[in-house]
């Protein structure tokens, strides 16, 4: 698709290809960090692989909640591996060049696994409000066949909406500069190379967060309001206490996703003078919840631990 819509507008993209400088301000020291990123990156690969090897083998695991997770680790591989191995070749390999399919096409890729972990999020939100505050109706609200349609319906959307991404990038006119002082191909690093008005992919990329993002958070902040209206409403203190400790992984990781998404916001806006932070926030925030992840659910939950632990010692014995 992107290479259809560059041929038709070839006149417009007057310099052959990207070049991914990677951190900004630190380019002679950053494949330093190659190190500590590609630890990230094999520990979210492995712990992501065995939650999911998990939740399949285990068959008191095949429960909505556990599905949505599985989902989840699912997108965390592919958000991961959408961005480190380019990373690490600029690094390791010194390999900055990336066509400008390839550099659309990963943007695109981008947004999809963001905006589909961003709904996961709310998937398992409404998860625990039914559990929690509808006990009695979860069997028959939350079945297979909603855990299903729930995961298509974020699936389309989350593949369609972000199209637009892309398509407004290639459309802009790249006629000298093609340094991108990132260490993958963003919306706004890409555009700003641009000679002409970018002012389009802006408002559409602001549009995009608000729609997805915003309402993917206000629904999450309503889940859990009621959750904890109706546990303040529960008599006993150890039933409360037991009902928000369902929850503490997932609030977990739902601060972090959504706090490194503002605060990346903000630096971008504030343009620092110290312009490496948000790159390191960016790329740090597509790897570190892939690796995080796992760990906070195996840890917080003890099904989910008993399971990882009977699968590691089935592997033992198999050894």
């Amino acid at each position: 698709m992107f290479q259809i819509l560059r041929d038709s507008n070839s006149s417009r993209f007057q310099v052959s290809e990207f070049i991914l400088m990677g951190f900004p301000g630190i380019h002679s020291w950053q494949h330093w960090l190659s190190l500590p990123l590609a630890l990230l990156y094999v520990l979210a690969l492995i712990a992501n692989i065995l939650i999911v090897s998990v939740i399949y083998q285990e068959a008191s695991l095949h429960q909505p909640m556990y599905h949505f997770l599985g989902i989840l680790a699912i997108v965390d591989i592919g958000l991961a591996t959408t961005i480190m191995p380019k990373i690490l070749a600029i690094f390791w390999f010194n390999a900055k060049a990336i066509s400008f399919n390839e550099c659309f096409v990963q943007m695109y890729v981008i947004h999809v696994f963001v905006t589909m972990e961003s709904g996961i999020f709310v998937c398992m939100a409404l998860d625990r409000y039914v559990a929690i505050c509808r006990p009695l109706r979860y069997s028959s609200i939350v079945t297979e066949s909603f855990v299903i349609k729930a995961t298509v319906f974020m699936a389309v959307r989350n593949c369609v909406a972000p199209m637009s991404v892309p398509i407004l990038a290639a459309q802009r006119n790249y006629c000298s500069r093609n340094q991108i002082n990132h260490c993958f191909c963003t919306n706004l690093g890409v555009t700003s190379l641009a000679c002409d008005d970018r002012k389009i992919n802006s408002i559409n990329q602001l549009l995009l967060a608000w729609t997805l993002m915003g309402s993917d958070l206000g629904l999450i902040m309503v889940s859990y309001a009621l959750i904890l209206r109706s546990v303040l409403r529960l008599n006993s203190a150890e039933a409360a206490s037991k009902a928000l400790s369902t929850c503490t992984s997932h609030l977990i990781l739902i601060f972090f996703f959504y706090t490194v998404i503002i605060v990346m916001s903000i630096t971008h806006s504030a343009k620092m003078s110290v312009p490496v932070i948000p790159v390191l926030l960016n790329v740090l925030h597509n790897v570190v919840p892939p690796a995080l992840n796992p760990m906070l659910y195996a840890l917080k939950n003890k099904e989910l631990k008993q399971g990882l632990y009977k699968v590691l010692r089935l592997d033992v014995k198999g050894g």
